[in-house]
C-alpha cells in the first residue's frame, strides 16, 4: 500500500505499463473505500456480546433462578405444613369464624356478648386497635409538635422543660411505661363508691373515667351532616382565599371563619332541631356505674403511654425540621412585619414539612405497631383476642396469619396516607 501511496507510482512504471497502472490504481481505491465501509460498520454495528457475558441478560437469568427456587422453598414449606397438620388431625382453614366465641371482652366499641361468633370477636379487636392508634396519632402530633417548638423557645424555662421531657420519655421503655400508668391509673384512684367527681356527671375511679353525654336523638344526625357540609365548605374555601391571595396579595382570615362555619353549622341545625338537651347520665349500681362512656384505665394507660413516648420522637423531628430552615427566611419574614406566630405558621412550617413528613411516618407506624403491648396490661386489642382465639381453637397458623395481615394493612395504608399528604405538601419549583 505504500508503494501506490507515493507521488512517483506512475514515474516508477514504464510506459507499456499504463493499462497495468491504471487497474492497479483502480484496485487500490477499492480497497481503501472497503476499508472505509469496514471500519464504520465497526463503529455503528457493535459486536455481538453472547448472553452469558451480557450483565441484563445474566441479571435476569439470576433473578429468575432465584425466584425459582423460593417458589419452591415456599411449596415444600406449604406441602410439608399441611402434611403435618392432618398427621396431627388439626383443622385447617378459616371455618372457625361462624363458631361460637364463648369469651368476654371487656371494652368493644360495638355490641358484643360471649354468644357471639369468633369472626365479630376478631372485628372488636380491630376495632380496639383501630381507636387507639386513630386517637394516639392525632394526640402524639399534636404534643410532638408542641414540645418541638418549645425546645426552640428563647424562654430558657420552657426550653428546659421541653428537653427534660424529652430526655425523659426516649430513655424509658414504653412497656415500662404502660406499667407504670396502669398502675397509677388502676390501684392509686379509689373503688367506685368513692369515686372522684371533678365536675356534674364525671367520675373517676380505678374503673377508669365516666362522664355523660347526650342520649341519641335523631337531630344528631342533621348535626354530623351540618358538619360533613361544613368542612366541604372550608375545603372549598381554602382553595378560593389561595388563589385570592395569589392574585392580589390580600390574606384571608381563613382560620377564624373555618373555626366559626365548623361550630355555627351543627349549633345551627341542633337548634333547628328543637335543641334537645336530654343527657346519658352515668349512675352506681351495684360495684360499677351504668351509662355514660367509660375510658377504662387499660385504654387510659396504653394511651398516655405510647402518646407520651412517641411524642419524645416527634418532637425531636420537627425541631430538626425546624432547624433546617435557612434564618435567612426568618430574617425576611420578620422584616415584612409578620409576627412571630404567622412567621412560624406561614413561613417555617410549610418549608420544615418536607424535612418532617418521612421520619414523622415511621414513628407513627411505630405507636401503631407497639400498641401490641397492650396484652401486657389487658385492652383487648386484635393481638390478644387473636392470641385468645389460637388457644380456644388451635389454629395458630391461621391467627397468626391474620395478625399478620391487619397490621401490613394498617401500616400500608398508613404510609399511602402519608406519603400522599407528603407530595401535596412539597414545594414545587416555578
Amino acid at each position: 500500500m505504500r508503494y501506490f501511496e507515493t507521488s512517483e507510482v506512475g514515474d516508477e512504471l514504464p510506459p507499456e505499463g499504463e493499462g497495468a497502472k491504471s487497474r492497479l490504481l483502480t484496485f487500490y481505491q477499492s480497497l481503501t473505500v472497503a476499508q472505509h465501509f469496514t471500519d464504520s460498520t465497526e463503529k455503528t454495528m457493535p459486536a455481538r456480546v453472547p448472553f452469558w457475558h451480557d450483565p441484563a441478560k445474566r441479571a435476569l437469568i439470576y433473578q429468575a433462578v432465584v425466584l425459582g427456587m423460593v417458589g419452591m422453598l415456599g411449596y415444600y414449606l406449604f406441602t410439608n405444613t399441611l402434611a403435618n397438620l392432618e398427621r396431627q388431625s388439626i383443622a385447617t382453614g378459616f371455618g372457625f369464624f361462624a363458631k361460637e366465641a364463648s369469651f368476654e371482652i371487656g371494652e368493644s366499641p360495638i355490641p358484643y356478648s360471649a354468644a357471639d361468633t369468633y369472626a365479630r370477636a376478631l372485628l372488636v379487636g380491630v376495632l380496639n386497635t383501630l381507636k387507639v392508634s386513630f386517637v394516639g396519632i392525632i394526640l402524639t402530633v399534636i404534643l410532638g409538635t408542641a414540645v418541638g417548638i418549645a425546645r426552640l423557645s428563647s424562654n430558657w424555662l420552657i426550653a428546659k422543660l421541653a428537653a427534660i421531657f424529652i430526655e425523659t420519655m426516649q430513655d424509658i421503655p414504653v412497656l415500662l411505661q404502660l406499667f407504670f400508668w396502669y398502675a397509677i391509673s388502676y390501684e392509686s384512684l379509689p373503688s367506685p363508691r368513692q369515686a372522684l367527681t371533678p365536675f356534674t356527671g364525671v367520675f373517676l375511679s380505678n374503673r377508669g373515667l365516666v362522664f355523660a353525654v347526650p342520649e341519641p336523638d335523631p337531630v344528631h344526625g342533621y348535626m354530623a351532616l351540618a358538619f360533613l357540609a361544613g368542612c366541604v365548605i372550608i375545603w372549598a374555601l381554602r382553595r378560593w382565599a389561595k388563589r385570592r391571595q395569589e392574585k392580589t396579595g390580600q390574606a384571608f382570615p381563613v382560620f377564624l371563619v373555618s373555626t366559626a362555619i365548623v361550630v355555627c353549622l351543627p349549633l345551627a341545625a341542633w337548634l333547628i332541631g328543637g335543641a334537645p338537651l336530654k343527657m346519658n347520665v352515668p349512675q352506681l349500681k351495684g360495684f360499677n356505674f351504668q351509662g355514660g362512656i367509660t375510658v377504662s384505665p387499660e385504654f387510659a394507660a396504653l394511651l398516655l403511654g405510647l402518646v407520651l413516648y412517641t411524642s419524645a420522637f416527634v418532637a425531636e423531628i420537627v425541631r430538626a425540621g425546624i432547624q433546617a430552615i435557612s434564618r435567612g427566611q426568618v430574617e425576611a419574614a420578620m422584616s415584612m412585619g409578620l409576627k412571630p406566630g404567622q412567621v412560624l405558621r406561614l413561613v417555617i412550617l410549610p418549608q420544615a414539612l418536607r424535612v418532617i413528613i418521612p421520619p414523622l411516618t415511621s414513628q407513627m407506624l411505630n405507636l401503631t405497631k407497639n400498641s401490641t403491648l397492650a396484652v401486657a396490661i389487658g385492652f383487648p386489642d386484635f393481638v390478644s383476642v387473636a392470641n385468645t382465639t389460637i388457644n380456644q381453637t388451635g389454629q395458630a397458623i391461621e391467627g397468626i396469619g391474620l395478625i399478620m395481615v391487619v397490621y401490613l394493612f394498617f401500616s400500608l395504608s398508613t404510609s399511602a396516607f402519608m406519603n400522599w399528604y407528603n407530595k401535596k405538601t412539597a414545594l414545587v419549583e416555578r
